[in-house]
C-alpha cells in the first residue's frame, strides 16, 4: 500500500479483483459514506484527486483505476462495457458505496453500473458519454487505429481531437493541432494521454455499439444529477442530457455556466464537488 498526503486528507491506494480476475486498482480518501468516482476516457484515478480531496470532506471517497490504467489489469481481449460494470460492482461490494460519480465516459460507465443495481441511492455523472443518433462522432476510428498501428501516436491522438473535441478543434489543421499539443499540454498529460488511446479507442467502440440505447436508463432506480458546462461545446452534450433527462425516473439537471468539459477534473473541481455533495447529502437528510 502506498500513502500520499494531500492537504490534510490522506490518500491509499487500495487493490481488488473484479469478477474476470482482473486486477482492479482504486484510491482511497476521507471519511463517512462511501462513493464510488469514474475518470473518463485518457484520464486516470489521479487526475480525480482536487475533486475527490473536496468530496471526502463529506465522504469516504474510492477513486476507481480503470481498467487498462495504471496499477489495474488490462482491459482484455473480451473488453466491453460489462467489464467496466464488473469492475465498479466490484468495488461498490467491497465499500458499500452507494453514491456514483462518473465523468465523460465514466459516466457513461456509472450509468450502466446504476441498471437494476438498488443498492445505489444516487449517482452524479458530468457530461456522460452517452451517444445519441451518432452525437458522438466515430469516423475517427479506422484513421486513428491504422496510426496507432504504426505508431504515429501524436497523430492518432490529432485524429481523435479534431473529431471529437469542441467545435473549434474540427476546424483547426492537423499540423496546427500537433502543434498546439506540444506548445500546452505537459509533457506528463501528453505522455499519459497518448499511452491510453488503444483504450480510448475500444471505449468509443462501445459507446459506438451502444449508440441510442438510453432508455435503458429507465432501469435505473437511483436518482441522478446530470450535470453539464455552460462553456462545453461538445455537441454530443445537450442530446444526451435531453433524453436522460426525460427517460431517467429520478433526475436534475444543474449547468456550471463558466465551465466546460473538463470542470469536474481540471477548471472548477471543488465547484463542481460542492453540488456533488449537496446532491448526496440531500438525499441522506430524507432517506
Amino acid at each position: 500500500m502506498t500513502t500520499r498526503q494531500m492537504s490534510t486528507t490522506t490518500d491509499t491506494t487500495h487493490a481488488l479483483c473484479s469478477l474476470d480476475g482482473t486486477k482492479i486498482s482504486y484510491l482511497t480518501m476521507g471519511s463517512g459514506p462511501s462513493v464510488i468516482v469514474i475518470p473518463g476516457t485518457l484520464s486516470m484515478a489521479a487526475d480525480y484527486a482536487a475533486f475527490a480531496h473536496a468530496l471526502a470532506e463529506h465522504f469516504t471517497v474510492h477513486t476507481i483505476e480503470r481498467r487498462g490504467r495504471g496499477e489495474s489489469g488490462p482491459q482484455g481481449d473480451d473488453y466491453s462495457i460489462a467489464k467496466e460494470r464488473e469492475d465498479v460492482l466490484a468495488l461498490q461490494q467491497k465499500t458499500g458505496a452507494s453514491f456514483l460519480v462518473g465523468h465523460s465516459f465514466g459516466g457513461f460507465v456509472a450509468l450502466e453500473a446504476a441498471r437494476n443495481n438498488p443498492s445505489l441511492t444516487k449517482v452524479a455523472v458530468y457530461e456522460p458519454g452517452v451517444s445519441i443518433d451518432g452525437s458522438i462522432p466515430m469516423d475517427w476510428m479506422p484513421g486513428c487505429e491504422k496510426k496507432l498501428a504504426e505508431k504515429k501516436y501524436l497523430d492518432a491522438f490529432v485524429e481523435f481531437s479534431r473529431s471529437v473535441g469542441p467545435l473549434r478543434a474540427h476546424k483547426t489543421p492537423p499540423w496546427l493541432m500537433k502543434l498546439l499539443v506540444s506548445l500546452f499540454m505537459s509533457a506528463h498529460e501528453r505522455k499519459q494521454r497518448l499511452g491510453l488511446l488503444h483504450e480510448c479507442l475500444r471505449e468509443h467502440q462501445e459507446e459506438a455499439r451502444l449508440d441510442s440505447s438510453y432508455e435503458n436508463y429507465r432501469e435505473i432506480a437511483a436518482g441522478v444529477l446530470l450535470m453539464y458546462g455552460g462553456k462545453s461545446d461538445l455537441p454530443y452534450v445537450h442530446p444526451a442530457l435531453e433524453r436522460l433527462a426525460a427517460v431517467l425516473p429520478q433526475s436534475e439537471t444543474q449547468e456550471f455556466p463558466k465551465l466546460n468539459h473538463f470542470g469536474i477534473d481540471k477548471k472548477a473541481p471543488r465547484e463542481v464537488a460542492r453540488a456533488v455533495c449537496a446532491y448526496f447529502l440531500k438525499e441522506q437528510a430524507t432517506s
